[in-house]
């Protein structure tokens, strides 16, 4: 068996799916049903959206070979992506490289808006949902899943259409010395799984080791410097391949809409994050410092958000749910704004938006279309105003579906990682 296979054969994939009857497959589906009456979620695509997906989705190299002498060429480029080892989509991908006074990093996320732009009914249908909605064990796509299967795709060994991110890092402060947007070709070298990649780090001999090694170097160091600035970060024992996508994901959306603020003055839909008031952080921290075996470090009151990450770094880890959830209760919902007035309080980024998942959200699609026209939706306002409602609804519908799983005895989480397999009721009985 290969290391990766290995690595593969421990996780929750490998114990294989949840059995449940027949009867309690029909209770589900009629939860479902409910939940997306209840916030008006669409489980099933118009005729227009699926055939127009798939139109686009013929002659694909076809359409990128007519579009190569337009873009920027780099499927010479080293270029991987890392996703679990469930993921139907892989729509970013990352590029190193060391030089003598700078890191480049490219972050390329597939091109959605070259397929789904403004006059066409897919556009119309992502506005209409806004964001995909994950419930354990169901997905209810904001696009139709044979584009993120086909051409949105970041697949191994084929060219695709992408979106890049090339930031020039400076190497002493990591702040970017140069950002260039642009449209793309590439072409992935491997994709890999979180533990795969984990994987990568530890061998020498490995395909893609150096790389990995270098940007975890770089991700790690990206991770200390947010901490050290204020950044909240509630999961501290994050693995490393995690570590990598998650911080190079973060200075990618930065860098793009600090550039759209910056350089070129436009509007864009904005993430913005209000703080607690003092006396919701004050609450926070008491209830913290009163749970058995936590200790807050005196020396990190005055800062809330560090006082959080040095107890989560120290305390036991049958109490980081706790602490978490502490912090969680006092926090403001974060929102789309078309103004980034009064930044990401929990990251502390004075700008933030997202760029780097536009077949899943609509505030990145949207980022996509600004990014590339240099000019906003006549509704800015109102797609920031639904992104932001159509999120709370998933939210909650998700919540809501995760308690009826509890209630028949489900747990939710061994749904979401291993799926669900209806067998017959003789079956199902031999497993409960």
């Amino acid at each position: 068996m290969s290391d990766d296979a290995q690595a593969e054969a421990g996780t929750a994939e490998g114990q294989g799916p949840v059995e449940i009857s027949e009867d309690l497959a029909r209770h589900l589906d009629n939860k479902r049903d409910e939940l997306f009456e209840k916030f008006e979620i669409r489980d099933e695509f118009p005729s227009a959206v699926l055939d127009e997906a798939e139109a686009r989705t013929e002659d694909v190299q076809a359409e990128i070979s007519d579009e190569i002498d337009d873009r920027t060429d780099l499927r010479d480029l080293t270029t991987w992506t890392t996703d679990p080892i469930d993921a139907q989509d892989f729509d970013d991908a990352i590029s190193i490289e060391e030089r003598e006074d700078e890191y480049v990093l490219w972050v390329h996320i597939a091109d959605v808006t070259h397929y789904v732009h403004p006059e066409s009914a897919m556009w119309e249908e992502a506005v209409e949902r806004s964001n995909t909605v994950y419930l354990p064990g169901y997905t209810i796509h904001m696009l139709p899943p044979v584009l993120a299967e086909t051409v949105c795709s970041l697949v191994p060994n084929e060219e695709r259409l992408a979106h890049t991110v090339e930031m020039h890092l400076d190497k002493e402060h990591l702040g970017y010395e140069n950002i260039e947007i642009y449209k793309s070709v590439i072409e992935s070298d491997e994709r890999l799984t979180y533990s795969q990649a984990e994987n990568r780090l530890d061998d020498p001999d490995a395909p893609l080791h150096e790389e990995n090694t270098l940007v975890h170097e770089l991700a790690d160091r990206m991770h200390e410097q947010r901490k050290e600035d204020g950044s909240l970060v509630l999961n501290p024992s994050r693995d490393r391949a995690h570590t990598i996508i998650e911080e190079c994901m973060l200075k990618a959306n930065k860098a793009v809409t600090h550039t759209l603020m910056w350089d070129r003055g436009v509007e864009a839909m904005y993430r913005v994050h209000p703080q607690p008031s003092p006396d919701e952080w004050s609450e926070a921290l008491r209830e913290i410092q009163d749970l058995d075996g936590v200790s807050i470090p005196g020396d990190t009151w005055d800062d809330p958000r560090k006082a959080v990450n040095a107890t989560l770094e120290q305390a036991p880890g049958r109490q980081l749910d706790k602490i978490q959830w502490a912090v969680m209760k006092v926090m403001p919902r974060a929102k789309y704004m078309n103004d980034p007035f009064g930044g990401h309080h929990a990251l502390n980024f004075e700008i933030y938006g997202h760029f780097t998942s536009p077949i899943r959200r609509l505030s990145d699609l949207i980022n996509h279309w600004i990014v590339y026209q240099n000019d906003v939706p006549e509704n800015l306002i109102e797609l920031c105003d639904r992104a932001s409602d159509k999120q709370k609804d998933a939210e909650q519908c998700e919540r809501e579906y995760k308690q009826f799983l509890q209630e028949v005895s489900l747990d939710p989480m061994a749904v979401n990682n291993r799926g669900i397999e209806v067998v017959d009721e003789s079956e199902a009985e031999k497993t409960l």
